[in-house]
This record gives C-alpha cells, sequence and structure tokens, in this order.
C-alpha cells in the first residue's frame, strides 16, 4: 500500500509529502543490491580525500534566506549519515550523496582553502600577499556572504583582493554582491577577473530560452522535491541549489589569450582558456607555488553532462577530452594537487595524473564510439542501449554517471552531428504527441485494456515500459487516475533505481506531479541583477521570442528607440509575424518613438513601472502614435513558469 511521508522540501521548511509514496518494488531491491556486488565499496579514499583539512564548519548548519526561508540548511540530509543504503536509493548514488554532504571551511594545502558543501558549488580562497582571491563565489549572495564569514572566523583577516569567475555558470559567479560591492569592483579596488566571453554566454542562457530551461532545471536539480529517503538526496555534483539571491558583478579584467599568466596580489596564477567544454566560456588555473591545478568544472569526481536535461547547447566531447589532454602534458608532472570548483580535492602526482587521464578518456571514449555506432547507421536510442563503458572506466568511481549518463551522453553526441531526425521516413513528421497518444491506445484496445496489461510488466518490474505506456494513456486522457497513479509508481521505481541524481529527480518529481499536479510556482522572469548584464540587442530579440505571431499577424508597427545614457539608437520592425531591429539608425517613418534609459527599460521589463508609469515620472518620453507602442506590446506573450511536462498543456499556445 502506497505510504504518505513526512518529509523535508528542499525549501528547507518540514512538511507533508504532498502525495502517496510507495516503497521499493523486489525488481529495485534487487537491482539495488546487485550495485553493491558490481562496484569497489570498499575504496574509501574519497572520503579520506574529502574530510582532509577539514577546520569548522556552520554551527547550525542554516543560512539565512532574503524571504524567511533558509538559503541553504544542511540539517535535512541528516540522514544520509547512516552507512545503511535503504532500497530507494541507488547504493552508488548513496555514496556519492553521502561525499556531497560532507561540508564546511578546508585546507587543501598552505594558503589555499575551500568552502564546500554550503551550495551546489564550492568556494575557493587563496591567500595573496595583502588580501584574499575568491574563485567562484557561488550561486547566491546569501551563501557566499556566509562561505566567507566561515574562513574569516577560522583565518586571519584579510580584505577581498580579487574575485575570479572560472566560468559562465551562474553557481559560479551568483554571490559575488556576498563578498564584494558592485562599486569596488567599477572602480577597480577588487579585480574581477573571467574568460572571454563571460557576460555575454553568463546573461544569453538565462534569456531567451530562460523560462523553458528554468522549468526544466527543476526536473534536472529536484528543486521542488522534498528532502528524504524517497525523494530529492543529492545533485550528482553537489547537494542542491542555494534558495539565495543571484547577482552578477561584470568582469574588469578578461583572460583572452589561450595561455596568460598574471600575479595577483602576489601570486603567480597561469589561466588557460577552454572554450566550449562545460561551458561556452570557461578557463582552468596552474598555481606553479602551491603545484597546485584548478580544473574548475572540465574534470569532477564524476561523469559530467555533454547534454544537460534542462536544455541547453550540445557539448563537445572530442574538444573536452582535447583540454583535459592539455592539461596533463602542461601541468601534469609538476601537479601535487588537483582541485575543482565542484567536489572535493586530491593528493599525489601518481593519483592526480591517472585521474586526469580517466577524464580525458571518458568524454573521448563517449565520443569517439557514439560516432562510430551512428556511422553504422545506429540511431541515438539504438546507440544509448548499446554503449556500455569498459570495465577501466566503469570501475572508477569518478567516471560514474552521477550527473551525466552515458546514455544521454551518447544521444548527446548523436545530436551534435546529425541532429533530432533519425533518417527514417515515418520520423519525419509524426502525429504530436497527445494524438499520437490516442491512436496508440485505441490500437491497444483502450485505456482499461493498457492499463491492465501494463499492471502485470509493472509487477515484472518492466518499470520502463509502464511509465511510457502510462504517460501515452495520460497524454490520451489527462483525467484517467489509474494511469496517472500507475504512471507515478513507475517512474518512481525508475527513480530509486538510478544511479545519476539527475534522473533520480526527474523521474520522482515526474511521479509528484502526475499525483499532485504541478505545484506553486515563482516567475522565471530574469532578476534585476542578471537584466543588467543583457545587452540592448538581446533583450530586443527576446521581445521577438514573446511575439504571438497569430496575434500579429497582418500588422505592421515601426518602433524608434533612443537610450539617452548610452548614446545607442534601434529601429523596431513588426512585419511579416516578426520583429526584428536594428542597431544605429532610426526611422523617419516611425509610427513612434521612444526616449529613455536603459534603467528605465529595465524597470519597464521587470514590471517595477508600465510604460505610462515611467513617462509620467519623466524617465521616458514618447512621440508619436503612443496606441502603436500599446498595441505592439500587448502582441507579446507572457510565459507560464510552471508550464505541465508529464500531461498536455492545459492552455495551448496559439
Amino acid at each position: 500500500m502506497p505510504t504518505i511521508l513526512l518529509c523535508t522540501a528542499i525549501g528547507f521548511a518540514t512538511a507533508p509529502c504532498l502525495a502517496q509514496s510507495r516503497d521499493a518494488e523486489p525488481a529495485t531491491k534487487g537491482l539495488n543490491e546487485s550495485v553493491l556486488k558490481t562496484l569497489p565499496f570498499s575504496d574509501r579514499a574519497d572520503f579520506d580525500d574529502a574530510k582532509r583539512g577539514f577546520i569548522a564548519t556552520l554551527p547550525d548548519g542554516v543560512i539565512a534566506g532574503p524571504d524567511g526561508r533558509p538559503a541553504w540548511d544542511t540539517k535535512p540530509y541528516a540522514f544520509l549519515q547512516n552507512d545503511a543504503v535503504p532500497a530507494t536509493v541507488n547504493p552508488s548514488l548513496w555514496r556519492q550523496a553521502q561525499l556531497n554532504a560532507i561540508n564546511g571551511l578546508f585546507k587543501v594545502t598552505e594558503r589555499v582553502y575551500q568552502v564546500r558543501g554550503l551550495d551546489i558549488s564550492n568556494m575557493t580562497i587563496i591567500e595573496g600577499d595583502s588580501g584574499l582571491i575568491l574563485i567562484d563565489p557561488l550561486l547566491s549572495n546569501e551563501t557566499a556572504k556566509a562561505a566567507l564569514e566561515l574562513y574569516l572566523k577560522n583565518r586571519p583577516a584579510k580584505p577581498v583582493a580579487a574575485v575570479i569567475y572560472t566560468h559562465s555558470h551562474a553557481d559560479h559567479f551568483g554571490g559575488a554582491k556576498g563578498v564584494i560591492s558592485e562599486n569596488d569592483a567599477r572602480q577597480g579596488n577588487v579585480k574581477v577577473i573571467a574568460p572571454d566571453g563571460f557576460m555575454e554566454h553568463a546573461v544569453a542562457e538565462n534569456v531567451i530560452a530562460g523560462n523553458a530551461m528554468s522549468r526544466r532545471a527543476q526536473y534536472q536539480f529536484g528543486s521542488t522535491l522534498p528532502v528524504g529517503e524517497r525523494a530529492q538526496v543529492d545533485t550528482g555534483l553537489g547537494k542542491a541549489l542555494a534558495r539565495g539571491t543571484i547577482s552578477l558583478i561584470p568582469p574588469n579584467d578578461l583572460i583572452k589569450q589561450s595561455y596568460e599568466t598574471r600575479i595577483v596580489d602576489g601570486v603567480e596564477i597561469e589561466f588557460h582558456l577552454v572554450p566550449g567544454s562545460e561551458a561556452p566560456s570557461e578557463m582552468i588555473l596552474y598555481f606553479p607555488q602551491f603545484k597546485l591545478l584548478n580544473m574548475a568544472e572540465d574534470a569532477t569526481h564524476n561523469m559530467h553532462n555533454l547534454y544537460t536535461i534542462r536544455g541547453a547547447e550540445i557539448r563537445d566531447g572530442r574538444l573536452w577530452s582535447r583540454y583535459i589532454g592539455e592539461a596533463i602534458a602542461r601541468y601534469g608532472d609538476r601537479t601535487d594537487i588537483v582541485i575543482a570548483q565542484h567536489h572535493w580535492p586530491m593528493w599525489g602526482n601518481e593519483r592526480i595524473v591517472n585521474f586526469l587521464k580517466k577524464q580525458r578518456d571518458l568524454y573521448k571514449f563517449i565520443h569517439d564510439q557514439a560516432v562510430r555506432l551512428l556511422n553504422h547507421g545506429l540511431t541515438s536510442t539504438e546507440i544509448a542501449e548499446q554503449l556500455k563503458l569498459p570495465p577501466s572506466l566503469a570501475n572508477d568511481w569518478a567516471s560514474r554517471g552521477y550527473y551525466g549518463t552515458l546514455s544521454h551522453n551518447a544521444k548527446a553526441v548523436y545530436q551534435f552531428y546529425l541532429g533530432w531526425y533519425d533518417a527514417n521516413p515515418a520520423d519525419l513528421n509524426p502525429l504530436p504527441h497527445a494524438e499520437e497518444a490516442k491512436k496508440q491506445i485505441e490500437y491497444m484496445g483502450g485505456a482499461d485494456a493498457t492499463i491492465k496489461r501494463a499492471r502485470e510488466d509493472f509487477k515484472a518490474g518492466q518499470y520502463r515500459w509502464v511509465a511510457s505506456v502510462m504517460s501515452r494513456v495520460v497524454f490520451a486522457d489527462p483525467s484517467n487516475t489509474e494511469a496517472r497513479d500507475l504512471g507515478a509508481d513507475a517512474l518512481e521505481q525508475l527513480g530509486y533505481q538510478s544511479e545519476a541524481a539527475t534522473w533520480r529527480n526527474a523521474y520522482l518529481l515526474g511521479a509528484l506531479e502526475l499525483r499532485s499536479g504541478v505545484g506553486p510556482q515563482r516567475s522565471s522572469l530574469a532578476n534585476a541583477e542578471l537584466l543588467k548584464g543583457v545587452s540592448i540587442d538581446l533583450a530586443f530579440d527576446f521581445l521577438g521570442v514573446r511575439l504571438n505571431a497569430t496575434k500579429a499577424e497582418g500588422k505592421k508597427i515601426v518602433i524608434n528607440w533612443t537610450f539617452t545614457d548610452l548614446n545607442e539608437t534601434y529601429v523596431m520592425n513588426l512585419e511579416n509575424s516578426a520583429l526584428t531591429h536594428m542597431s544605429g539608425k532610426l526611422s523617419d517613418n516611425a509610427d513612434a518613438s521612444v526616449t529613455l534609459t536603459r534603467a528605465a527599460l529595465d524597470a519597464i521589463t521587470l514590471k517595477q513601472r508600465t510604460f505610462a508609469d515611467s513617462v509620467a515620472a519623466g524617465e521616458t518620453s514618447l512621440s508619436g502614435n503612443p496606441l502603436k507602442l500599446r498595441e505592439l506590446f500587448g502582441l507579446l506573450d507572457e510565459f507560464s513558469p510552471g508550464f505541465e511536462i508529464v500531461e498536455p498543456k492545459k492552455v495551448r499556445a496559439e
């Protein structure tokens, strides 16, 4: 019988789990028990490394957030201290979750410290001659501030001399205002160093497809799941996403050459640009005086993503592997410590080189073998089903798929080269999912007959098939509670079996939403901090993405834009149901002309002011026909942050 659990939400407030949760079925228990027999669990070196140099952690494990909820709380994960693995968690993932739960301030070597386990990423702290060099200030201001305070409570106080962003993902820059002020960076009092292209990529990913990515990220990270043995236990890369305030302070110093050496507050750093590896803009760092190599996010203690299931550009495994190879060639024989901006360090040259070689070969293996099989004509699904890691990688803990998986990474390689189409003409123009599902269920003899057969398959442990066929019933008839419940049960068992935290989170959130529907959502609109980093060009492109083509059909509108503080002009043109713009000119035939500052546009975009309010406040002036401007903005869609995923969309976007 289903059991109602009391668990703790990742929002860190104790609450009921919203829906019934089943125990592990016999097939799941058997699979998870077999994992204990196939992997080298007696190898505890990672636990020794993860605990080495421990100094202190937060006394109560809580970091206050901006809205009354904690931004971070370690207490809900106390259940991971138990070495007895519950049947509802893959033992390999349980091990990774235990390692990621080790938190606090750690000494890596003289003058080098890390704060780990107090956000999804690490903050690395280098003691310079007169100040501190902070590498990657976490995801939120609150966690970054707490991390720095933890360091300062246990080490001599020094001001922050420099902040370094290793790459353009938010969990590596979002806490900047928790450790320095924007004014200090603007005036050059604190160096803010980043790889070339950082700002463009840091903001672009959060804008154009930001609404869809934010919703899908809930499935990847399990951010709306409870925490517990039958719910979220980890993300693979770290425990969870902090729930604090995200900020962005633009860099005032860019690394532009493939290799650049700088002296930062008396510390020599060799920067190596690795664009297009784990992030479009990324770099690794070598510290000669410490014999320490910081691999950023290109070599961590798991298989990473060539494709991230929240959605993003495919990453090139061949290029990623090459960068790791270059690091081995350049730094391998002079490195005694390797760190990254996730997970724990490793000491000892021989161990480090062996680790890096396996990381290099892991991504090259996935790339080359997927390409080999696609050249034999296999489709992405067939490749994912057939491909297996060689024992030398499969038995290596750092190569296990806790975040990325061999399955979806192999499919990513296929997509990178061949796209979504498998070349079978029957798949070239299939019916939409809901329509196809109705026909399939009809062919299967109707929903009742399909559910009856699926129950037998569930008893036999055929959870992949049951989840798939129940999804078809739900898409054919979302009100069918039997199908929803059985589909949820199947997804839940798949989650319990998953070694990848990302897959577990996706399966379990899918099960929760089948049972309870989509929970309350926050708007995914970019916050003011990120919005300031968006160029006018990108901001106008986003307006084009929001244009409802059906409503705009037959309309023609021309708007001039002048930004007084930027000394920039644009002409925006609506025609043929497409919204385009061009910089550096104005139209003599504009329907309306708008003169304003960038800050005024941001306030309107964030819905802090309407156009009318902005005009009344003297921040914006309009000439021509203001009704045309109102008409244009009336054609823009508002995106729902909680659109349906495991059932048909309730509102069809037209």
